[in-house]
C-alpha cells in the first residue's frame, strides 16, 4: 500500500535529529521504561499478555510536552516523542517476553540455580536480537515501506496529537472504535492491520485464523494435535531462509544501486543531479552488503552466546563433547531463525507467534533426544529473541513516517534511526534492572508467564512416539509451496502458518472484512475519480492521487483500531494488580 499516511510534520530545525541521551528526555524515558516494565511483567505473569505501550509512551509525552516547566516543553516535539514511545515499548516487550519468559522455564523445572545463567543467557539474545534489527532494517527483507502495523498507529497517534484537525478526529473515532470493541472481545487490531498491510499476506493470515477457527468443529479436527499449523510453518520457515539468503547475494540489486548512484551522485537518495536529499519510499538505506552482513554477525554472535550458557549453565556435565557442539549450532540457529520467522510475520500482521516457533524447536529437540536441561536452556534463549526484533522494528517504522520531511532526508533518518536504538537501550536496561528485582518475589508468588508452564509441561511428557514429527513433515510441504508461491514479499505461508497458530476466535472474519472494505472503497474512489477527469488529460494523475487519498483515510483507521486495542490491553492491568 502507498506509505503517504504520515507526511512529515516539518522539516527538521538546523537538520539536527534530537538526542535520546539529552537530560530531560533521558528521565522522561527512564520513568516511562520502569512503567512498562512494569506492566509488562504484571501481564505477562497474570494475563499471560505483552501489551504495546507504545501508544501510552506517545501520548504520555504529548502529555509532559504540554507543561509549561522548566524544559520540559521540549517533549512536544515529535521526535522526542518518539524516542520515548521506542523506549516503553522496548521495555515492556523485554521485561515479558525476552527476559521474564525465558528464566520461568529452568524454574518451573525445579532448577532455580539456573535462572541467573539463563538470565544472562537471555540478556544475550536480547541484545544481539535489537542489534540485527538495527543492522538490517529498511533492507529488501525487512522494507521500511512493508506494513509493520504497531509502528504506523504510533506515529498516527503522535501526529495526530501535534497537527489536530481532520486527521486527529478520524484517527480518534477509529480509536474508541477500536477500544470499544476489544471491551466486548472482538480482536480489533486484527481488523486494523488489514487496513495496512500487504492485501495477499493478510488474505493468507485471514484464512489461516478461520481454519483454525473452524476445523475442531466442521472438521472434527483438533489442529495443533496433529502439529498443522507447526508443520505449516516449519515448511514456510525454511523457504523463507532461503528466500533471505537470494535476497543476501542480490547482484540485480546491487547493480541498480549502483546505477542509480551514478545517477545521483552528490545529490543524494532517489534523487537526480542537482537535485536535494529528499525521501524516496523506493530506496533502501540498507542494501543486499549490509545485510548480508548484519545477518552473519547475528548468528555468530547468537553462536558465542550459546557457548556462554553453555559453559555457566552446566550443559557440558549433561553432554559429550560432540553433543555440546550440536546443541550450541542448535542454539545458534535456533535463536537466528526464530527472530527471522518471528520478525516477517510481525512485519505484515503486526502478530508475532513466538511461543509457536519457540515449541518447534523445542519439539525438535524431544526428537533429537537433548536431556532435559539443556532442553531448556535451549529453549528458554530461542524465546529471548524475536519479540523485541519484531517491536524495534515497529518503532523504526513510526520514526521513518515521522522523519519523511527532513531535507537533508537520508542523513536525519539514519541518525534519528540510532536515536532511536539508543533509547530502546535504555528501555531494555530498564528492563533488565526491573527482572533482575522482580523475577523472585514474582516467581515466589507462583506469578509465572503461563507459556512457560507449557514449555516446561511439554519437555517434562516428551515425545511418546513418532507421530509429532510425521505430521511436521506432512505439512510442511503445503506450507512450502505456499510460500515458495507468494515470494518473499509477500510471505503468504509463513502468515498462513501464523494465521492457523494464532488462532484468535472471531480474528479471521474481523480481518476479511476489513480487507473487503479495503478493496470496495479503493475500486470506489478510483472509478469516482476516472468519472469526473473523463475529458481531462490529468485522468492518470487524478486517479493515483483519488487511489492515494483512500490509502491514507484506510491506514488512519485502521491505525486507530490497533492504537484503540493497544490502549485495552494495556488498562487490563486493573484485573492483575
Amino acid at each position: 500500500m502507498s506509505q503517504t499516511s504520515a507526511t512529515p510534520a516539518a522539516t527538521p530545525t538546523e537538520g539536527r535529529h534530537p538526542r535520546a541521551f539529552e537530560p530531560v528526555t533521558l528521565v522522561v524515558t527512564i520513568v516511562l521504561s520502569v512503567l512498562g516494565s512494569v506492566i509488562g511483567l504484571v501481564l505477562i505473569t497474570t494475563l499471560g499478555i505483552a501489551p504495546n505501550t507504545s501508544v501510552i509512551g506517545a501520548l504520555i509525552a504529548m502529555l509532559i510536552g504540554r507543561i509549561s516547566f522548566a524544559a520540559l516543553s521540549r517533549m512536544r516535539d515529535p521526535q522526542r516523542q518518539n524516542l520515548v514511545q521506542s523506549a516503553i515499548s522496548g521495555s515492556t516487550f523485554a521485561a515479558a517476553n525476552s527476559l521474564i519468559t525465558p528464566i520461568a522455564v529452568p524454574f518451573l523445572l525445579g532448577r532455580p540455580d539456573l535462572v541467573w545463567p539463563m538470565l544472562g543467557g537471555a540478556v544475550i539474545g536480547l541484545a544481539v536480537d535489537s542489534w540485527v534489527l538495527y543492522r538490517v532494517f529498511d533492507s529488501r527483507l525487512l522494507p521500511a515501506s512493508a506494513a509493520w502495523p504497531a509502528g504506523i498507529a504510533a506515529a498516527e497517534t503522535i501526529k495526530a496529537g501535534d497537527e489536530g484537525g481532520h486527521k486527529a478526529r478520524l484517527l480518534g473515532v477509529s480509536a474508541v472504535i477500536g477500544f470499544v470493541g476489544s471491551l466486548f472481545k472482538l480482536p480489533m487490531s486484527a481488523a486494523g492491520v488489514a487496513f495496512l498491510g500487504n492485501i495477499w499476506a493478510l488474505l493468507m493470515f485471514g484464512v489461516g485464523l478461520l481454519v483454525a477457527q473452524y476445523a475442531p468443529t466442521v472438521l472434527d479436527v483438533d489442529l495443533a494435535a496433529n502439529y498443522v499449523p507447526h508443520g505449516v510453518m516449519i515448511g514456510a520457515g525454511l523457504v523463507a531462509l532461503v528466500q533471505a539468503v537470494l535476497m543476501m547475494r542480490d547482484r540485480k540489486g546491487r547493480k541498480a544501486a549502483k546505477a542509480k548512484a551514478g545517477a545521483g551522485a552528490g545529490a543524494g537518495v532517489g534523487a537526480g543531479p542537482g537535485a536535494p536529499d529528499t525521501f524516496d519510499a523506493s530506496s533502501r538505506t540498507v542494501d543486499a552488503r549490509r545485510l548480508r552482513r548484519g545477518l552473519l554477525e547475528g548468528l555468530v554472535l547468537f553462536l558465542v552466546g550459546a557457548v556462554l550458557i553453555a559453559l555457566i549453565g552446566g550443559v557440558t556435565a549433561d553432554m559429550s563433547g560432540a553433543g555440546l557442539v550440536g546443541w550450541v549450532v542448535l542454539a545458534g540457529f535456533a535463536a537466528l531463525v526464530h527472530q527471522l520467522i518471528v520478525g516477517l510475520a510481525a512485519m505484515h500482521s503486526g502478530w508475532f507467534p513466538a511461543f509457536a516457533v519457540t515449541l518447534i524447536f523445542l519439539i525438535l529437540g524431544l526428537v533429537l533426544g537433548i536431556p532435559m536441561v539443556p532442553l531448556a536452556l535451549l529453549v528458554g534463549y530461542a524465546a529471548s529473541t524475536g519479540p523485541a526484533f519484531a517491536d524495534v522494528g515497529f518503532d523504526f517504522k513510526a520514526g521513518w513516517l515521522l522523519r519523511k520531511g527532513a531535507v537533508p532526508w537520508h542523513p536525519y533518518e539514519m541518525a534519528g534511526r540510532r536515536q532511536q536504538y539508543l533509547a530502546q537501550l535504555v528501555g531494555f536496561a530498564v528492563a533488565i534492572v526491573v527482572v533482575m528485582i522482580a523475577w523472585k518475589p514474582f516467581f515466589s508468588d507462583g506469578r509465572v508467564p503461563p507459556v512457560a508452564q507449557v514449555y516446561v509441561d511439554t519437555i517434562k511428557a516428551g515425545l511418546t512416539d513418532g507421530h509429532a514429527l510425521t505430521m511436521m513433515a506432512l505439512w510442511a510441504i503445503p506450507g512450502a509451496l505456499v510460500q515458495l508461491l507468494g515470494g518473499s514479499s509477500r510471505q503468504m505461508g509463513v502468515l498462513l502458518a501464523t494465521g492457523l497458530l494464532v488462532a484468535t476466535p472471531q480474528a479471521g472474519w474481523l480481518v476479511l472484512a476489513a480487507l473487503a472494505i479495503r478493496v470496495v472503497y479503493g475500486r470506489y474512489r478510483r472509478r469516482k475519480a476516472e468519472q469526473a477527469a473523463a475529458t481531462r488529460d490529468s485522468e492518470g494523475e487524478e486517479v493515483r492521487a483519488a487511489g492515494e487519498a483512500a490509502d491514507n483515510d484506510l491506514a488512519l483507521i485502521g491505525a486507530g483500531l490497533v492504537a484503540g486495542s493497544s490502549i485495552n490491553d494495556v488498562s487490563q492491568i486493573y484485573k492483575a494488580v
